[in-house]
């Protein structure tokens, strides 16, 4: 498993990771479910500390592989099974998801990770073979990956309850201190464009899972209400923020951004806040029709911060990593601005349609000032 050179032309995703991509539409798409269900109950604080719990672990679960793939990806038959086993620890993971949501019961999930994490751990004592100077790293990441599963398992054994929190979040740091581990001396490579065009992809696995859920629900909703008014504005809403989003993310170049291995763990790293705010926007208009048909007794104020918040997160979070140091003085104003609008927009006196204005807006000036490398 030699790594390929990180220069080369042309790189594109695989068909094995668009496959492998496929899975974590279920693991996105039952969390987003879950997290519906608290906040439309009003269990404001369960509800997105387990919703972080969770959709870390899905998120880690795919930078654990896509980092791997970028670097040693060989897409012969041994590394096909194995990242098929991989798959199928997701699923197994995926159906733990609510248990863990809803009891603190993380042992269907952990059972998924071990699946997963064997198969990762494989493949990386497989790269040392041919690693050569980068055995080290190879090495590291093997011993790092299985030892932060031991603690998962122990994990276990901790009731659920603020402990619980306490102690996720501690091993949730050792995790992300594995590739630093790692890495320290010499890192693995990666191909920017092949590894941007991966986190583009996600982007829109998430993005489609918010449109497909929001779409269920609004077509759900048609048989209870009387007038289909609402549920049109809300459609157009959905449309025009998620549509917002997309172009938001995808105008700046991306592959700038992992120039080094500081700024490569700035931009995988934050990605986690990024794609758990575009699954949560699904969430969120969710709530905003059970309050519409009744089924939510939130107010409207609330039920509107479930769907600002998401996207003021989404907003911030692309702009700190790849649209501040590509863009000019007008593009730096207006997003960080924008994100602070549709934050408050619940508690402006204007109608919630509002942010997606704001959205449009920050759009028009995008295409009206492109990015620097696109300029003539």
């Amino acid at each position: 498993m030699l790594p390929p050179d990180p220069a080369k032309p042309h790189r594109t995703a695989s068909t094995l990771e668009l496959f492998f991509d496929l899975v974590f539409v279920v693991a996105v798409s039952i969390a987003s479910a879950q997290l519906h269900h608290a906040l439309s109950h009003g269990d404001f604080v369960h509800g997105i500390t387990s919703y972080a719990m969770v959709f870390f672990a899905v998120w880690w679960a795919w930078m654990n592989f896509t980092w791997f793939a970028t670097a040693f990806g060989t897409d012969d038959w041994l590394y096909r099974i194995t990242t098929i086993v991989q798959m199928g620890g997701v699923l197994v993971f995926a159906a733990g998801i609510p248990t863990a949501f809803e009891q603190g019961d993380f042992t269907i999930a952990v059972l998924g990770y071990i699946v997963m994490r064997v198969a990762m751990v494989a493949q990386w004592l497989r790269a040392s073979r041919g690693a050569r100077e980068l055995r080290a790293a190879t090495r590291r990441y093997a011993f790092g990956i299985a030892a932060v599963q031991v603690l998962w398992v122990l994990f276990l054994l901790i009731p659920s309850g603020p402990l619980q929190i306490v102690a996720f979040a501690a091993f949730a740091l050792i995790e992300v201190s594995v590739p630093v581990f790692a890495e320290h001396r010499r890192q693995t490579p990666w191909h920017p464009h092949h590894i941007t065009e991966r986190y583009g992809l996600f982007t829109l696995i998430v993005l489609g899972e918010s449109l497909l859920a929001s779409a269920n629900a609004i077509i759900d909703a048609g048989h209870e209400l009387e007038s289909f008014v609402p549920l049109i504005s809300i459609s157009v809403l959905t449309l025009v923020v998620t549509a917002s989003l997309w172009w938001i993310y995808f105008w700046p170049p991306h592959h700038r951004a992992i120039t080094s291995f500081g700024r490569s763990l700035r931009y995988g790293y934050t990605h986690y806040f990024v794609f758990a705010a575009a699954a949560a926007f699904s969430a969120g208009i969710e709530v905003e029709i059970d309050v519409l048909t009744g089924e939510s007794h939130l107010t409207n104020i609330a039920a509107s911060f479930t769907v600002t918040v998401p996207i003021a997160i989404f907003l911030l979070g692309i702009w700190w990593i790849a649209i501040r140091e590509n863009a000019d003085r007008l593009v730096n104003i207006v997003v960080p601005i924008a994100a602070l609008i549709v934050l408050l927009d619940p508690i402006l006196p204007t109608p919630v349609a509002f942010s997606a204005a704001v959205l449009a807006a920050v759009v028009v000036v995008l295409v009206l000032h492109p990015p620097r490398d696109a300029r003539s």
